[in-house]
């Protein structure tokens, strides 16, 4: 059965993006009913949090030095012109590095925290009849799998930073439009990460999630934006991390025609 007619509901591009968001507050709402998953599944998020709060830190703390060796060119101009191409350089450096940044950051998460985002994963199909074509993995060979979709994802949006990163120095065009286009791409690779174990579970790979999610792109931007702007938040990370974990496996079941109601 074509994908795009059992997937891509008959309402308007904006009230399937804010029901793509509504995903992630359903997360919120089922997984707090286990409170013993809510604390395990913030453990491997804390872990991942601290370290890339340091490492933001240090980037912030050095901002302005990288942005002088990324323009020496401008080192003769007058002071503001100078300054003002600095700060864009500046902010464009940032923006990237947020980029990546919530996109690494949920593939190691997801690594460090399999067993857990699993389970609640796992909890969420159970409420809602199972996990239907259901396929057992061995750990191992699932992990494997993960690391090698999750790098091809991280490579694909660096590679996708660098044209934002150079749009960053456009004056205006980097510090309105290029903050947009960053959570759009960010959310949607977000979206692919995050429903990565529910299809692993149907022993279906990331093209096979590509192609869902392509669907009704609409519903995975709005998810993924989601959950992109609330990483932005300090320790957003760590709290909405297995909410949005959650929030993917309605995302998941949304994709493959598979109801996403209680029973």
């Amino acid at each position: 059965m074509n994908a795009s007619r059992t997937v891509a509901p008959v309402t308007g591009v904006v009230t399937r993006f804010l029901g793509g968001a509504g995903l992630l507050l359903r997360g919120f709402g089922m997984y707090v009913r286990s409170p013993k998953l809510m604390l395990l599944g913030v453990v491997p998020a804390l872990i991942s949090g601290v370290l890339y709060l340091a490492l933001f830190a240090t980037l912030i703390y050095f901002v302005d030095d990288l942005a002088a060796w990324l323009t020496p060119f401008a080192d003769d101009w007058s002071s503001t012109p100078r300054g003002l191409l600095r700060v864009a350089a500046g902010l464009a450096v940032v923006g990237v590095a947020a980029l990546v940044g919530v996109l690494t950051f949920t593939a190691v998460t997801l690594a460090v925290g399999d067993p857990f985002y699993e389970a609640i994963s796992e909890r969420v199909e159970d409420r809602l009849g199972g996990t239907p074509g259901m396929v057992e993995v061995p750990f191992w060979a699932s992990m494997r799998r993960s690391i090698a979709d999750s790098l091809r994802l991280v490579a694909i949006s660096a590679l996708v930073g660098v044209p934002l990163f150079a749009a960053g120095f456009i004056p205006l065009v980097g510090q309105t439009v290029v903050p947009v286009v960053g959570a759009l791409v960010g959310g949607w690779f977000l979206a692919l990460e995050l429903v990565g174990a529910p299809f692993q579970r149907r022993g279906m790979r990331l093209p096979d999630r590509r192609s869902r999610l392509k669907a009704d792109r609409p519903t995975a931007l709005g998810f993924g934006v989601a959950v992109f702007l609330c990483f932005l938040i300090p320790l957003g990370a760590v709290l909405v991390m297995p909410a949005a974990v959650a929030g993917a496996a309605l995302l998941a079941r949304r994709s493959l025609g598979q109801h996403v109601e209680e029973r």
